[in-house]
Protein backbone atom coordinates (compact mmCIF):
# COMPACT_ATOMS: atom_id res chain seq x y z
CA UNK A 1 0.00 0.00 0.00
CA UNK A 2 1.20 3.36 -0.69
CA UNK A 3 2.33 5.29 2.36
CA UNK A 4 0.69 8.15 1.41
CA UNK A 5 -2.59 6.48 1.99
CA UNK A 6 -1.87 4.36 4.51
CA UNK A 7 -0.66 7.26 6.79
CA UNK A 8 -3.49 9.69 6.23
CA UNK A 9 -6.65 9.50 8.57
CA UNK A 10 -8.19 6.40 8.12
CA UNK A 11 -11.34 5.90 9.85
CA UNK A 12 -14.51 3.49 9.38
CA UNK A 13 -16.63 6.86 9.40
CA UNK A 14 -15.23 7.55 5.72
CA UNK A 15 -17.74 4.61 4.87
CA UNK A 16 -20.37 6.02 5.72
CA UNK A 17 -23.08 5.35 7.48
CA UNK A 18 -26.07 2.78 7.66
CA UNK A 19 -29.20 2.19 9.78
CA UNK A 20 -29.86 -0.73 12.57
CA UNK A 21 -33.58 -1.01 11.60
CA UNK A 22 -34.45 3.05 12.46
CA UNK A 23 -32.89 1.75 15.73
CA UNK A 24 -29.40 2.92 15.79
CA UNK A 25 -26.85 3.90 13.15
CA UNK A 26 -23.28 2.69 12.36
CA UNK A 27 -20.00 3.07 10.57
CA UNK A 28 -20.18 0.54 7.30
CA UNK A 29 -16.90 -0.58 7.88
CA UNK A 30 -17.41 -2.62 10.90
CA UNK A 31 -15.29 -5.74 12.58
CA UNK A 32 -15.67 -9.37 12.17
CA UNK A 33 -14.68 -11.51 15.63
CA UNK A 34 -13.96 -14.47 14.54
CA UNK A 35 -10.65 -14.70 13.62
CA UNK A 36 -9.60 -13.58 17.14
CA UNK A 37 -9.66 -17.54 18.34
CA UNK A 38 -7.46 -20.23 17.57
CA UNK A 39 -6.81 -22.33 15.19
CA UNK A 40 -9.94 -23.63 13.43
CA UNK A 41 -11.71 -20.88 15.13
CA UNK A 42 -11.15 -23.23 18.46
CA UNK A 43 -9.57 -22.10 21.49
CA UNK A 44 -7.56 -19.00 22.80
CA UNK A 45 -5.45 -17.14 20.89
CA UNK A 46 -2.10 -17.61 20.28
CA UNK A 47 -1.52 -14.18 21.60
CA UNK A 48 -4.31 -12.83 23.75
CA UNK A 49 -2.85 -9.39 24.30
CA UNK A 50 -2.70 -8.55 20.34
CA UNK A 51 -6.37 -10.21 20.20
CA UNK A 52 -6.87 -7.22 22.78
CA UNK A 53 -5.02 -5.04 21.21
CA UNK A 54 -6.05 -5.60 17.54
CA UNK A 55 -9.91 -4.60 19.49
CA UNK A 56 -8.92 -1.42 21.23
CA UNK A 57 -7.44 -0.35 18.04
CA UNK A 58 -10.39 -1.06 15.56
CA UNK A 59 -12.63 1.34 18.54
CA UNK A 60 -9.87 3.89 17.66
CA UNK A 61 -10.09 3.70 14.39
CA UNK A 62 -13.71 4.83 14.86
CA UNK A 63 -15.09 1.10 14.08
CA UNK A 64 -18.49 1.13 16.15
CA UNK A 65 -20.13 -2.49 15.02
CA UNK A 66 -18.54 -5.35 16.21
CA UNK A 67 -19.68 -9.12 14.92
CA UNK A 68 -19.07 -11.91 16.66
CA UNK A 69 -20.66 -15.36 18.16
CA UNK A 70 -20.87 -18.01 20.68
CA UNK A 71 -19.49 -20.32 18.66
CA UNK A 72 -16.25 -18.86 17.95
CA UNK A 73 -13.82 -20.29 20.02
CA UNK A 74 -16.68 -21.32 21.52
CA UNK A 75 -16.74 -18.40 23.96
CA UNK A 76 -13.20 -16.74 23.22
CA UNK A 77 -14.41 -14.16 20.96
CA UNK A 78 -17.40 -12.52 22.71
CA UNK A 79 -14.76 -13.07 26.45
CA UNK A 80 -12.26 -11.41 24.70
CA UNK A 81 -14.28 -8.16 23.42
CA UNK A 82 -15.34 -7.67 27.02
CA UNK A 83 -11.76 -7.66 28.67
CA UNK A 84 -10.92 -5.19 25.84
CA UNK A 85 -13.66 -3.09 26.10
CA UNK A 86 -16.09 -3.12 29.11
CA UNK A 87 -17.28 -0.81 30.02
CA UNK A 88 -18.23 -0.48 26.47
CA UNK A 89 -18.20 3.17 24.71
CA UNK A 90 -22.12 4.54 24.00
CA UNK A 91 -22.04 3.98 20.50
CA UNK A 92 -20.33 0.70 20.12
CA UNK A 93 -22.89 -1.31 18.96
CA UNK A 94 -22.19 -5.49 19.20
CA UNK A 95 -23.82 -8.58 17.35
CA UNK A 96 -23.39 -11.93 18.29
CA UNK A 97 -25.25 -15.25 17.09
CA UNK A 98 -26.52 -18.39 18.89
CA UNK A 99 -27.70 -21.68 17.05
CA UNK A 100 -24.43 -23.33 16.22
CA UNK A 101 -22.77 -26.28 18.43
CA UNK A 102 -19.11 -26.87 18.65
CA UNK A 103 -18.02 -30.39 19.02
CA UNK A 104 -14.71 -29.53 17.63
CA UNK A 105 -11.95 -27.41 15.53
CA UNK A 106 -13.86 -26.39 12.53
CA UNK A 107 -16.64 -29.00 13.16
CA UNK A 108 -20.00 -27.16 13.56
CA UNK A 109 -23.31 -28.55 14.05
CA UNK A 110 -27.24 -27.13 13.81
CA UNK A 111 -28.94 -26.37 17.26
CA UNK A 112 -31.61 -23.33 17.02
CA UNK A 113 -33.95 -25.05 19.67
CA UNK A 114 -36.06 -22.60 21.71
CA UNK A 115 -33.91 -24.25 24.93
CA UNK A 116 -30.72 -23.75 22.88
CA UNK A 117 -31.03 -20.28 21.80
CA UNK A 118 -32.14 -19.31 25.23
CA UNK A 119 -29.03 -20.69 26.13
CA UNK A 120 -27.02 -19.29 24.05
CA UNK A 121 -28.28 -15.71 24.88
CA UNK A 122 -27.97 -16.20 28.22
CA UNK A 123 -24.27 -16.90 28.31
CA UNK A 124 -23.54 -14.35 25.69
CA UNK A 125 -24.97 -11.74 28.20
CA UNK A 126 -22.78 -12.92 30.82
CA UNK A 127 -19.53 -13.53 28.51
CA UNK A 128 -19.78 -10.30 27.19
CA UNK A 129 -21.01 -8.23 30.41
CA UNK A 130 -24.15 -6.83 28.99
CA UNK A 131 -27.84 -6.94 30.10
CA UNK A 132 -29.04 -6.61 26.69
CA UNK A 133 -27.61 -8.02 23.38
CA UNK A 134 -27.84 -5.01 20.57
CA UNK A 135 -27.88 -6.76 17.74
CA UNK A 136 -28.76 -10.93 17.99
CA UNK A 137 -28.40 -12.98 14.99
CA UNK A 138 -29.58 -16.42 14.02
CA UNK A 139 -26.53 -17.91 13.17
CA UNK A 140 -28.40 -20.06 10.59
CA UNK A 141 -31.73 -21.98 10.22
CA UNK A 142 -32.10 -25.69 11.44
CA UNK A 143 -33.37 -28.46 9.10
CA UNK A 144 -34.26 -29.97 12.22
CA UNK A 145 -36.06 -27.81 13.82
CA UNK A 146 -38.64 -25.00 12.72
CA UNK A 147 -37.68 -22.22 11.81
CA UNK A 148 -40.46 -20.21 12.82
CA UNK A 149 -39.87 -21.41 16.14
CA UNK A 150 -36.39 -20.47 16.16
CA UNK A 151 -37.34 -17.05 15.61
CA UNK A 152 -40.12 -16.99 17.88
CA UNK A 153 -37.58 -17.59 20.20
CA UNK A 154 -35.58 -14.53 19.50
CA UNK A 155 -38.69 -12.31 19.63
CA UNK A 156 -39.72 -14.01 22.72
CA UNK A 157 -36.46 -12.78 24.19
CA UNK A 158 -36.60 -9.32 22.50
CA UNK A 159 -39.85 -8.74 24.96
CA UNK A 160 -38.35 -10.16 27.71
CA UNK A 161 -35.73 -7.12 27.12
CA UNK A 162 -32.87 -9.25 26.41
CA UNK A 163 -32.59 -8.75 23.14
CA UNK A 164 -32.55 -4.90 20.98
CA UNK A 165 -32.50 -6.00 17.80
CA UNK A 166 -32.81 -9.11 15.64
CA UNK A 167 -30.38 -10.56 12.54
CA UNK A 168 -30.27 -13.27 10.61
CA UNK A 169 -27.59 -15.29 9.14
CA UNK A 170 -27.35 -17.95 6.47
CA UNK A 171 -30.76 -17.40 5.06
CA UNK A 172 -33.03 -16.59 1.63
CA UNK A 173 -35.43 -14.21 0.62
CA UNK A 174 -38.15 -16.98 1.97
CA UNK A 175 -36.75 -17.12 5.38
CA UNK A 176 -36.47 -13.09 5.91
CA UNK A 177 -39.84 -12.85 4.85
CA UNK A 178 -41.08 -15.73 6.98
CA UNK A 179 -39.31 -14.21 10.32
CA UNK A 180 -40.47 -10.66 9.09
CA UNK A 181 -44.18 -11.87 10.13
CA UNK A 182 -43.22 -12.48 13.74
CA UNK A 183 -40.16 -9.84 14.21
CA UNK A 184 -38.52 -6.74 12.82
CA UNK A 185 -35.09 -7.65 11.28
CA UNK A 186 -32.53 -5.36 10.87
CA UNK A 187 -29.65 -7.13 9.60
CA UNK A 188 -28.72 -10.25 7.39
CA UNK A 189 -25.33 -11.40 7.19
CA UNK A 190 -24.63 -14.07 3.76
CA UNK A 191 -21.68 -15.41 2.31
CA UNK A 192 -21.14 -12.55 -0.57
CA UNK A 193 -18.19 -10.90 -2.51
CA UNK A 194 -18.02 -9.27 -6.08
CA UNK A 195 -16.65 -12.48 -6.93
CA UNK A 196 -19.49 -14.52 -5.27
CA UNK A 197 -22.59 -13.23 -6.09
CA UNK A 198 -24.86 -16.38 -5.36
CA UNK A 199 -26.94 -13.66 -3.39
CA UNK A 200 -27.22 -10.93 -5.34
CA UNK A 201 -31.23 -10.96 -4.96
CA UNK A 202 -31.27 -11.13 -1.04
CA UNK A 203 -28.62 -8.30 -1.15
CA UNK A 204 -31.15 -6.29 -3.07
CA UNK A 205 -34.40 -7.39 -0.78
CA UNK A 206 -32.34 -6.40 1.66
CA UNK A 207 -32.39 -2.94 0.16
CA UNK A 208 -35.67 -2.28 -0.65
CA UNK A 209 -36.30 -3.03 2.54
CA UNK A 210 -34.06 -1.32 4.84
CA UNK A 211 -32.16 -4.01 6.30
CA UNK A 212 -28.42 -4.08 6.61
CA UNK A 213 -26.52 -6.84 4.55
CA UNK A 214 -23.67 -7.96 6.58
CA UNK A 215 -21.03 -9.91 3.74
CA UNK A 216 -18.66 -12.57 5.50
CA UNK A 217 -15.89 -13.60 3.08
CA UNK A 218 -15.95 -10.13 1.62
CA UNK A 219 -12.81 -11.59 -0.69
CA UNK A 220 -14.35 -14.70 -1.57
CA UNK A 221 -13.56 -16.26 -4.89
CA UNK A 222 -11.27 -13.11 -5.45
CA UNK A 223 -8.80 -16.19 -7.38
CA UNK A 224 -11.47 -15.93 -10.00
CA UNK A 225 -11.12 -12.14 -11.14
CA UNK A 226 -7.25 -11.85 -9.28
CA UNK A 227 -6.17 -10.44 -12.72
CA UNK A 228 -8.66 -7.44 -12.64
CA UNK A 229 -8.73 -7.14 -8.82
CA UNK A 230 -4.48 -6.41 -8.94
CA UNK A 231 -4.93 -4.12 -12.20
CA UNK A 232 -7.85 -2.21 -10.43
CA UNK A 233 -5.53 -2.19 -7.06
CA UNK A 234 -2.43 -1.36 -8.59
CA UNK A 235 -4.25 1.86 -10.50
CA UNK A 236 -5.32 2.71 -6.76
CA UNK A 237 -2.06 1.80 -5.47
CA UNK A 238 -4.04 -0.25 -2.91
CA UNK A 239 -4.33 -3.43 -1.68
CA UNK A 240 -6.59 -6.07 -3.52
CA UNK A 241 -8.45 -6.18 0.01
CA UNK A 242 -9.29 -2.49 -0.40
CA UNK A 243 -10.54 -2.77 -3.78
CA UNK A 244 -12.50 -5.94 -2.85
CA UNK A 245 -14.05 -3.68 0.64
CA UNK A 246 -14.74 -0.88 -2.03
CA UNK A 247 -16.40 -2.87 -4.28
CA UNK A 248 -18.73 -4.05 -1.28
CA UNK A 249 -19.53 -0.50 0.26
CA UNK A 250 -20.24 0.52 -3.18
CA UNK A 251 -22.69 -2.29 -4.34
CA UNK A 252 -25.22 -1.29 -1.87
CA UNK A 253 -25.80 1.60 1.10
CA UNK A 254 -27.01 -0.64 2.95
CA UNK A 255 -23.61 -2.88 2.69
CA UNK A 256 -22.24 -3.42 6.22
CA UNK A 257 -18.49 -5.24 5.63
CA UNK A 258 -17.07 -6.99 8.80
CA UNK A 259 -13.25 -7.98 7.53
CA UNK A 260 -11.64 -9.88 10.70
CA UNK A 261 -8.07 -10.15 11.30
CA UNK A 262 -5.97 -10.67 14.01
CA UNK A 263 -3.08 -7.91 12.75
CA UNK A 264 -3.41 -4.72 14.12
CA UNK A 265 -1.63 -3.62 10.51
CA UNK A 266 -4.35 -5.63 8.48
CA UNK A 267 -6.82 -4.27 10.89
CA UNK A 268 -5.67 -0.55 9.35
CA UNK A 269 -5.83 -2.07 6.01
CA UNK A 270 -9.14 -3.08 5.96
CA UNK A 271 -10.47 0.50 7.26
CA UNK A 272 -8.26 2.18 4.81
CA UNK A 273 -10.67 1.03 2.38
CA UNK A 274 -13.21 3.27 3.64
CA UNK A 275 -11.73 6.23 1.69
CA UNK A 276 -11.41 4.23 -1.28
CA UNK A 277 -13.51 5.33 -4.50
CA UNK A 278 -13.57 2.89 -7.56
CA UNK A 279 -14.84 4.11 -10.73
CA UNK A 280 -18.14 2.92 -12.04
CA UNK A 281 -16.45 1.16 -14.63
CA UNK A 282 -13.74 -0.72 -11.99
CA UNK A 283 -17.05 -1.87 -10.34
CA UNK A 284 -18.80 -3.22 -13.66
CA UNK A 285 -15.47 -4.88 -14.48
CA UNK A 286 -14.67 -6.69 -11.19
CA UNK A 287 -18.77 -8.01 -11.20
CA UNK A 288 -18.21 -9.00 -15.24
CA UNK A 289 -14.78 -11.17 -14.18
CA UNK A 290 -16.52 -12.87 -11.50
CA UNK A 291 -19.57 -13.67 -13.54
CA UNK A 292 -17.14 -14.45 -16.85
CA UNK A 293 -15.58 -17.33 -14.75
CA UNK A 294 -18.44 -18.51 -13.31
Amino acid sequence: MDKAVKNKDVSASLAGDVSLGGKSSVHRLGFGAMRLTGKGIWGPPKDRQGAIAVLRRAVELGVNFIDTADSYGPNVSEELIAEALSPYPKDLVIATKGGWGRPGPDQWTHDASPAHLRKALEGSLKRLRLDRIDVYQLHAPDPAISFEHSVETLAQLQREGKIRLVGLSNVTQEHIERAREIVPIVSVQNRYSFADREWDYVVDYCEQNGIAFIPWFPLGAGKVAGEVLNRVAKAHQRTPMQVALAWLLQRSPIMLPIPGTSSIEHLEENVGAGSLRLTQTECEELSGASRLAA
